[in-house]
């Protein structure tokens, strides 16, 4: 059989067997953007704090207008100091999901590992609260030193099967894990300052680790209205750990959380359907154990 002839056979037998099989599936990628139809989702926002000097120009019946305003059916909220997000669980059970922020008093920021009592407060409020978190805490620089400290934080929140919200570059999470590679984290602002490339490779490396996009819009979503090439990666392979976040840590957020959520939900629009779920809401439901729905919207 000459050359030409074997080929012709071999490309006759490839098509033959394609038609049996059928067409390829379709990626991922190549499914119908959801849309306008996103406006439609429930979201659950991440990262919120309500800090103290939002109390008096933004007082508790405004947030969750807010958020009904943005069909934002849940949150994740941590304040400075914890008193800002009891006041608003207090408020609207149903609709806030607690977690402990260190700071209170001259702990902040910069110094709350080294605070004196920080351990036996964290234990107080834990006994106190229904805390589902322990952050968002900053690691603004890896110190090793604080090993005791952080085994002690860690032991609270396995204690009570919570997670550990870190604000930090891939260090101090990688570090996190050897002092326990059980510890649940939640990685705040999908690293904030760390390249998508960074964001990819430690998400890879910890199969359970989660993280929340907030203050990440501008950087998923290009100017030209199209998913970052490097981001729709980490969206596409990760889609089971990420959940949208609006960070209101100055009052500046609240007055633009609507353009914020917004921003959110331009991205989630250009993922298919299912992936936009997950993200919006979905996530949350399973890693926080709640049902989130748009029936919550107008509800306390």
């Amino acid at each position: 059989m000459s050359r030409l002839s074997s080929t012709i056979l071999a490309i006759g037998l490839a098509i033959g067997l394609i038609s049996l099989l059928g067409p390829a599936p379709a990626r991922a990628h190549d499914k119908k953007p959801i849309g306008d139809a996103v406006n439609e989702l429930p979201l659950f926002d991440a990262h919120m704090h309500y800090k103290e000097p939002a109390w008096r120009q933004f007082p508790v019946e405004s947030i969750v207008e807010l958020m009904d305003r943005n069909g934002v059916a849940m949150a994740l909220v941590s304040s400075t100091p914890d008193e800002g997000t009891i006041m608003l669980w207090e408020y609207a059970p149903n609709r806030i999901v607690p977690e402990l922020r260190p700071y209170h008093g001259t702990a902040g920021s910069s110094n709350w590992s080294k605070s004196s009592g920080m351990g036996d407060y964290l234990a107080e409020r834990l006994e106190t609260y229904p805390h589902e978190g322990i952050g968002e805490f900053h690691i603004h620089r890896l110190d090793i030193s604080d090993e005791p400290f952080f085994r002690t934080v860690i032991g609270l929140a396995k204690a009570r099967d919570i997670y550990l919200h870190v604000h930090s570059d891939s260090a101090p999470i990688k570090w996190l894990y050897s002092l326990d590679p059980d510890v649940k984290i939640i990685w705040a602002h999908a690293g904030l300052g760390e390249s998508a490339a960074g964001v990819f490779a430690l998400m890879e490396e910890f199969p359970e680790l989660v993280a929340d996009t907030s203050l990440k819009e501008h950087a998923i979503l290009g100017y030209d209205g199209q998913l970052d090439p490097e981001w729709e990666k980490i969206i596409f392979a990760f889609q089971d750990r990420l959940m949208v976040g609006s960070d209101t840590w100055i009052n500046g957020q609240w007055e633009n959380y609507t353009s914020i959520m917004d921003s959110n939900r331009a991205w989630l629009a250009r993922l298919p359907e299912d992936v936009a779920r997950k993200i919006a809401y979905q996530n949350a439901e399973r890693l926080f154990g709640r049902e989130i729905s748009m029936e919550q919207i107008g509800t306390r």
